[in-house]
């Protein structure tokens, strides 16, 4: 047996299964306690930067934020005391959100506000990084990360491809139109070219000649496939993605089967599911 798990007490071994136990039913309630407070938290600090509700409301937000500090601080204390390697918890990216969505609440202490006014607002401007918090329980944006990250490089072909396309067009827009009529050089050119494929549109430079309005409308049309190819090879990796992630374990309590590969509760009654089929 490993010398952290010589040093787990049961009062650990509870925690842990709460605080990092995703897929049990006490994990989930402490899982959507932590987001509700992590949304509130957030709108409150978006709401101090409007000037009026910071006049009528700002001291009752400032102690509701308080609160939500104090909870937030002891979330990280308890992470910190039940992990397995609290080491590794604080240096991974969640140890470190977690500690810059508190952090920053307790270093305006030492600046007076007088002298450091815009240090303490880029301080509490930090808070937002409890926005990040929320990365924790969106297992589908894990998913769709790793879904990203395998379709990057055919993504990246499909771009280079298409940053030719635009040089290419750029270029005939420059001796098509000229610079008599705002294309005044390639770059220029380009930038209207992705102006116009991207379906933006800002109308600051515009063909007059037929055949530059004709060159226009395909762009215009060529914009949307763009749109839609990177969206079909991403949604082709989400799809294997996802048959990845389920396995063909049944619970021995409920029988429900389709539990993601690295889960080891069931998600519907909480049972401890085998370790393999």
């Amino acid at each position: 047996m490993a010398e952290t798990d010589l040093n787990d007490t049961p009062l650990k071994l509870r925690l842990r299964a709460v605080i990092f136990g995703t897929d049990t039913p006490a994990g989930r309630y402490f899982d959507i306690t932590l987001i509700v407070s992590i949304v509130i938290s957030v709108m409150l600090i978006l709401l101090d930067t409007t000037g009026y509700i910071h006049q009528e409301y700002g001291d009752l937000i400032q102690i509701v934020e308080w609160f939500f500090t104090i909870v937030f601080t002891a979330e990280y204390v308890l992470r910190l005391y039940c992990s397995a390697n609290s080491w590794s918890y604080a240096r991974s990216f969640y140890g470190v959100i977690d500690l810059l969505s508190i952090l920053p609440s307790y270093l305006v202490f030492f600046f007076p506000s007088a002298n450091f006014a815009l240090v303490i607002r880029v301080f509490r401007l930090f808070r937002i990084f409890r926005v990040l918090k929320l990365l924790r329980y969106l297992s589908e944006g894990n998913m769709l990360l790793r879904s990203m990250l395998q379709s990057a490089r055919k993504v990246f072909i499909f771009f280079f491809s298409v940053s030719l396309v635009i040089m290419v067009l750029g270029a005939v827009m420059y001796v098509v139109e000229g610079p008599s009529n705002g294309f005044t050089s390639i770059p220029k050119s380009i930038y209207w070219t992705i102006v116009t494929i991207t379906t933006v549109g800002y109308g600051d430079i515009t063909p007059q000649t037929n055949l530059g309005q004709g060159i226009a409308a395909f762009t215009m049309l060529l914009g949307y496939s763009i749109i839609a190819i990177p969206t079909g090879i991403l949604t082709a990796e989400i799809s294997q993605e996802m048959t990845k992630q389920r396995d063909l374990r049944s619970c021995s309590n409920c029988a429900k089967t389709g539990h993601h590969s690295d889960a080891h509760f069931c998600l519907n009654c909480g049972t401890e599911l085998p370790d393999e089929i």
